[in-house]
This record gives structure tokens, C-alpha cells and sequence, in this order.
């Protein structure tokens, strides 16, 4: 179901201190996939424009199909250059995720491209898809969606961490997300996603957010529940589960698998 006119389902959980579970879309292509992440209960998607060939029309048709069906559509960008984001929103995301965020002055540049006058310097282009292409006066487009759009900083080296408290004081920042597989290779340990070293990275970032009130996450901590559930105690709520390549393999490969298993 559709949201009211402009709103944000994850920053609004969010700002209800409520779970929000969003999936990465890696390598669909078709807006379909924002019908399948609302179907099975997500409510929030990330198109990855990091890590896959997704060019910015792709990803335009898949934000808008995420905000007619009332989950959050958020572009995990492959720079930090202003005008690259801006597009990004024009096109129909409701949220920016930001890779390798290491520094208070890196955040705050994020959020003069993302935001409007006063509070940033997001040129305007017209209407928006965010707005359903409504005709309003900018006096009231300005506030509105700056209101509603997501700005996500990942942490993703050891000196991010150790920025993490001013990371999380620049305002117009919502999120400080730790992407741990990335910080775990920086650290020297790829994949080693619960090593005490990691463990105290989680709890920095924790405190960070909690002390200038911002919401905090955690992405590549997939097919572990129970760390999951470990991550959710410990403040933990912005969480990436799967990403639809995950999904596919997982399930494809357990169907193969008990098949094979079958006698002939």
C-alpha cells in the first residue's frame, strides 16, 4: 500500500526506535523486484550501485515501483560526488547510503548535496517522483522532503570508527551504518564478523549513535539469526537480511540439492 503523499516508512520506524529490515538488490534489473521485497515483509530495499553494472534509469524504475507499493527506496551510491546523489534523488530514492564515510567533514558534504536550501544545497529540478510529481510550491517542497530523506553513512575502516562519534554529530545524518565485511577486511579480518576486534567496532559505533541520537545498522551479517538477534539487543535497528543474489542462490541450491538427493 501506498504511503501519504512524500512520507518515509524506514525514517519514520526509525524515528519510533522500530526494526527496519531492508534488502540489497544486487541483480535484478526489473521494478518487479520492489513487488517481491513488499511481499515478503521488508521495508526498505537498497539498489546497489556499488557493486554491480545497475546503471541510474535501472535504478530510477525500481525506486519509483518501491514507492508505489510503500516501502523505502535507498540507492547505495559508488561516490560521494554531489551531483551523482542528486540525480539519485530526483530519479525517486528516499534515501542515500553513502560507502566509506570516514570523516565529520565527508558526512557533512553528503548532506549539503542531499538536502535542500537551508539545510543543504540540493539543486532544484521540478517535480519530484518522491511527491508523486505533485505540482506544490517549493516553499513547501523544500522542507517536506528534506524531512523525508534518508541519509545513511557507512563505516567501513578503522578510522571511521574512531570518527564515528563526529560522524554521527553532523546533523542531517540519520543512519551510521557499519558495513562489516568491508570493515573486517580493512581491520585484516575478512569475514570475521564477530572477532572481539569487530565486536568492539559495534560497540563504538553504538555509543556514537546513542549519544547524538541517531539510529545505527549493520549490513553483511547474513545467514547468522542468531548474531542477528545478538546485533538487535545491542541497539541495532537498521538491518540489511539478504540481498535478492543471496536469496536466489540460497533457496536454488537447497531445492538442487534435495532433489539430488532423491533415488532414482
Amino acid at each position: 500500500m501506498a504511503m501519504p503523499l512524500g512520507e518515509n516508512r524506514a525514517k519514520l520506524k526509525l524515528s519510533r526506535n522500530e526494526l527496519v529490515l531492508c534488502m540489497a538488490v544486487n541483480q535484478m534489473r526489473t521494478p518487479n523486484i520492489a513487488m517481491i521485497a513488499e511481499a515478503c515483509g521488508f521495508d526498505a530495499l537498497f539498489v546497489d550501485m556499488e557493486h554491480n553494472p545497475t546503471n541510474l534509469e535501472t535504478a530510477a524504475g525500481i525506486c519509483v515501483a518501491a514507492l508505489g507499493v510503500g516501502i523505502t527506496p535507498i540507492v547505495r551510491m559508488n561516490t560521494h560526488a554531489g551531483h551523482e546523489i542528486c540525480r539519485v534523488l530526483d530519479a525517486g530514492a528516499q534515501g542515500i547510503m553513502v560507502p566509506h564515510v570516514d570523516t565529520a567533514d565527508q558526512a557533512r558534504m553528503v548532506v549539503q548535496a542531499c538536502l535542500f536550501p537551508p539545510a543543504g544545497h540540493r539543486s532544484v529540478g521540478g517535480p519530484l517522483p518522491v511527491l508523486r510529481y505533485r505540482s506544490l510550491p517549493q516553499s513547501e517542497i523544500n522542507p517536506k522532503v528534506n524531512r523525508e530523506t534518508l541519509l545513511i553513512a557507512m563505516i567501513e575502516t578503522p578510522g571511521a570508527v574512531a570518527n564515528a562519534a563526529a560522524i554521527a554529530a553532523v546533523e542531517g545524518i540519520d543512519v551510521i551504518h557499519i558495513g562489516a565485511s568491508d570493515l573486517s577486511a580493512e581491520m585484516g579480518l575478512a569475514g570475521q564478523t564477530k572477532h572481539p576486534r569487530m565486536r568492539a567496532a559495534y560497540e563504538t559505533v553504538r555509543q556514537a549513535a546513542s549519544a547524538h541520537g541517531k539510529a545505527w545498522g549493520v549490513g553483511g551479517v547474513r545467514n547468522d539469526p542468531a548474531f542477528q538477534a545478538e546485533l538487535l539487543k545491542l541497539g541495532v535497528r537498521y538491518l540489511t537480511c539478504g540481498s535478492d543474489l543471496g536469496y536466489v542462490l540460497k533457496g536454488g541450491s537447497e531445492d538442487v540439492a534435495a532433489i539430488r538427493a532423491m533415488p532414482l
